[in-house]
């Protein structure tokens, strides 16, 4: 059988990605220049510094990128890349970039989903095992998501508001934490106890999630301190936040398995590196005997090498876009799936 290789672009926010995966498991070679230090001095990704800074880094990723791989244009499959959801300046440089590749060397154009290309950073150390759970955790998807096969996709429940990932980072804010917060806040909640009260949010019997209610009761708790010039203790306000949103994620995703009757679960998202998510679920799932699946920490957040894995899986089915596809900034699983066929 002839070996795939499929060159990933990845552009949706603030990293510039470009990566080689060999026949949608084998890294060959993957660069990812974050633009963190940048955004830092704003509290968060300004689109427009976003998309120039992607103008003038994605030749020079992709240069390095097959350098990296060893490999040459004219070895390379096809060309992936993903078109949605994200900012529409990123979105549109990485696919121009794919575009003018796609054209110049002769090469299938693969349009992926940015959270497809997060479920299928799974299958880089081992093969997905099917029906599974996918719960989706990430700086702007909090999603329960069902799968039957490869490019079957069921969103069983979905943030009616503030993702998870956004969650962490407003919180880390008015605690007076630097950008990005979440992993700082998840650092200091293993050095606290749980002493704050604070709801769990959105406890009830749907599948869906909100997180608004839980950052609100944050900021009030913070003001009714400051109030009383009492002082707030970072590491126990962390512990307690961080436990109720585990709670929450870990109580709809176990019951959704148990529902479904479902034995594979995988976490996906730049929060599934979550070191006190992934602690929780290792446990409840070795309690439940449910093959977990966790993306390596290099893959959770925003990188090509998923892009390309998810567009390895289209080549395969012959699903290819042409030169007018454009960026789809909120466009969901189920949509995309049509867009494919």
């Amino acid at each position: 059988m002839k070996d795939i290789y499929i060159l990933g672009i990845e552009t949706s926010c603030d990293e510039t990605s470009a990566s080689v995966v060999k026949n949608g498991k084998e890294d060959l070679g993957t660069v990812v220049l974050s633009q963190m230090d940048i955004h830092k001095d704003y509290g968060g990704v300004v689109p427009e510094i976003a998309s120039r800074h992607h103008v003038e880094n994605i030749t020079l990723v992709i240069e390095e990128t097959l350098l990296k791989a060893k490999i040459k244009s004219e070895n390379v499959s096809a060309v992936a890349v993903t078109y949605g959801p994200g900012l529409v300046g990123s979105l549109l440089i990485g696919l121009q970039a794919a575009k003018t590749l796609s054209l110049v060397w002769n090469k299938p154009l693969i349009a992926v989903h940015h959270i497809v290309g997060h479920i299928y950073a799974n299958n880089l150390e081992t093969e997905l095992k099917f029906p599974l759970v996918a719960l989706v955790v990430s700086g702007g998807h909090t999603d329960l998501v069902y799968m039957k096969d490869y490019y079957h996709f069921e969103t069983i429940g979905s943030t009616l508001d503030d993702a998870v990932g956004e969650t962490y980072d407003k919180v880390a804010k008015v605690m007076g934490l630097d950008y990005p917060g979440g992993p700082i806040v998840d650092s200091l909640a293993f050095k606290g106890e749980d002493t704050y009260s604070l709801p769990i949010p959105l406890d009830d019997e749907s599948y869906n999630f909100s997180f608004s209610g839980l950052k609100s009761a944050v900021i009030n708790l913070i003001n009714k301190e400051k109030n009383k010039n009492q002082k707030i203790i970072n590491e126990n306000l962390a512990c307690s936040f961080q436990n109720r949103v585990i709670k929450i994620l870990t109580k709809k995703t176990m019951r959704l398995l148990a529902e479904r009757k479902v034995n594979n679960l995988i976490l996906a998202g730049g929060v599934s590196a979550n070191k006190g998510l992934r602690e929780e679920f290792i446990k409840l799932c070795e309690e439940k005997n449910v093959n977990l699946k966790l993306p390596l920490l290099k893959y959770c957040t925003d990188n090509a090498t998923m892009i390309a894995t998810a567009g390895y899986f289209l080549y395969k089915k012959n699903k290819f876009s042409d030169l007018s596809l454009n960026p789809e900034t909120n466009i969901s699983l189920e949509r995309s799936m049509k867009l494919e066929k």
